[in-house]
């Protein structure tokens, strides 16, 4: 980024990943069964930019700029996808940028509830039944037209509580 190390040109920048993010980029919220948790779900947000891999300048330019995460194939759709899923970094790195720099479509709404999940787990509420639920409710608000491995309703309807 050595191209980038005056503020007007940061700033560009920042605006061009939060651009760039807005069309190719996506804020989720998955569960995965875990029965040896308390609650028997696990939550897992992550963050990601997709781009075929003949263009993936801007992918690694994106890691560079964040300082985190990690780079990965997704044969799925034969793309390169820039990939954040650490808690820590999540909160640090990325939700400050998208509140100093934010989407312009829709996809802000999905960032900020994004953020709340994120907020709440820093918290540990996904350990507790009632900030599960929530979590939960405000993850299946997000991403409307996306796919879902489990409806919310069957992980509601299958929560555990250990003694």
């Amino acid at each position: 980024m050595e191209n980038y190390n005056t503020p007007t040109l940061k700033n560009e920048l920042a605006n061009y990943i939060s651009g760039y993010v807005d069309g190719e980029g996506c804020f989720c919220i998955s569960f995965s069964k875990r029965d040896k948790l308390n609650i028997g779900w696990e939550v897992k947000p992550s963050f990601a930019v997709a781009q075929n891999y003949d263009r993936r300048q801007v992918l690694d330019l994106t890691k560079e700029y964040f300082g985190c995460g990690f780079l990965r194939r997704d044969y799925g759709d034969k793309t390169l996808k820039y990939e954040v899923r650490s808690l820590d970094e999540l909160i640090s790195k990325i939700i400050p940028h998208f509140y100093a720099f934010p989407l312009k479509s829709s996809k802000q709404n999905d960032f900020l509830k994004f953020a709340e999940i994120c907020k709440q787990m820093k918290k540990l509420k996904h350990l507790e039944m009632s900030g599960f639920k929530k979590i939960v409710e405000l993850a299946y608000e997000m991403n409307g037209s996306g796919k879902r491995k489990h409806p919310s309703h069957m992980i509601l309807e299958n929560l555990k509580m250990k003694i």
